[in-house]
């Protein structure tokens, strides 16, 4: 199965303390990863202007995590593993509600993530694209060492 690519700018209002400034990195399998650079600001017009893209480092870092991706239920159970990649250092659990225009449905997803992923906490919205997902569950642990390497 083909992977679709997409590269999106967006810019909105969020409440600030849901907003992290930087770069987050997540990857839930070979062909199901996100990379987004983010700028926060508070005053009036201040998002004018562009930020520049994220980099983009696929290469694995011996790290692994439990992975998952599961529409309309807000648990999955991390079955298939994520090998890390880049700077992503950390696990990741993040299930609620996400909203796509009239449509509102659970969800749940497992993965690697860089450490900025866990400046996101349980009841923050944080919208993306044409998404607005709402968490009730983040978790985020560091991803242990791939056992049994070199065997």
């Amino acid at each position: 199965s083909e992977g679709h690519h997409s590269v999106n700018s967006y810019k909105a209002c969020m409440k600030f303390s849901d907003c992290y400034s930087g770069f987050v990195s997540t990857t839930m399998g070979p062909k199901d990863y996100m990379v987004s650079n983010t700028h926060c600001c508070q005053s009036d017009g201040c998002n004018q202007g562009s930020v520049p893209p994220p980099q983009n480092n696929r290469t694995e870092n011996g790290l692994q995590c439990p992975a998952c991706i599961v529409p309309f239920q807000e648990t999955c159970p991390g079955t298939q593993a994520a090998r890390c990649v880049g700077q992503e250092t950390h696990c990741i659990y993040f299930a609620g509600r996400v909203q796509a225009g009239i449509i509102n449905t659970r969800f749940a997803t497992r993965g690697c993530a860089t450490e900025s992923a866990c400046n996101t906490k349980p009841g923050a919205e944080v919208p993306s694209a044409s998404y607005l997902y709402f968490l009730r569950r983040a978790d985020c642990l560091p991803a242990p060492q791939i056992s049994g390497r070199g065997e």
